[in-house]
């Protein structure tokens, strides 16, 4: 078994831990920035487990990222496993499952409006600081009414920390911004005027 899917299966692992264990749970949940997560036994706990699955993921994931990611899977409540609208074709067997750009912009059912609106989007792609992606990340999580893809989230905060810590590369389609535009807007319901 690869690294990346036992990462992924420890993370989806943790996120079921947490509804059992209620109280770190809301501890993490009580916290309003990365810097509080580092403050809890919880958090300790997340490094633990991750650890155990990925070696040496505390040394190679920052503490504010392992932090996002604890506090951010804390909000959710069900690993919604959907599968995804524009990346699976017919031809295509090996399915995909909806990204979680692309879950903010699926309306849920009997609706026709994206969960998320484009401006709050485009807010939650240009937060300034570690802080202030934290409150729009946990923002969208409630808008989702906390059905999200763990794996998809837990990617998407690592990736965003990687670019907000590092200059960008010469290779636009690699950003998270460009990705998530993608999804976002593929996904979104077109408007019949």
């Amino acid at each position: 078994m690869s690294e990346l899917n036992t990462a992924e299966k420890q993370l989806q692992s943790w996120h079921a831990w947490l509804a059992s264990n209620r109280g770190d749970r809301a501890r993490l949940r009580r916290a309003e920035s990365p810097e509080d997560i580092l403050l809890t036994d919880a958090f300790f706990h997340f490094l633990e487990k991750m650890d155990q699955a990925v070696p040496n993921w505390s040394q190679q994931t920052p503490m504010l990222t392992s932090a996002c990611i604890a506090g951010a899977l804390s909000h959710v409540k069900t690993d919604k496993q959907t599968p995804s609208r524009i990346h699976n074709s017919k031809a295509n067997t090996d399915r995909k499952t909806a990204s979680f750009a692309e879950q903010l912009a699926m309306p849920p059912e009997g609706k026709n409006k994206a969960p998320m609106s484009e401006l709050r989007f485009q807010q939650l792609q240009k937060s300034p600081t570690v802080d202030d992606f934290y409150r729009r990340i946990i923002r969208a999580i409630r808008l989702l009414d906390g059905n999200v893809n763990v794996v998809s989230l837990a990617n998407d905060i690592i990736h965003w920390h990687q670019e907000f810590n590092q200059p960008f590369g010469r290779h636009p389609a690699k950003r998270l911004a460009v990705r998530w535009a993608t999804d976002y807007f593929t996904a979104l319901p077109k408007n019949k005027d």
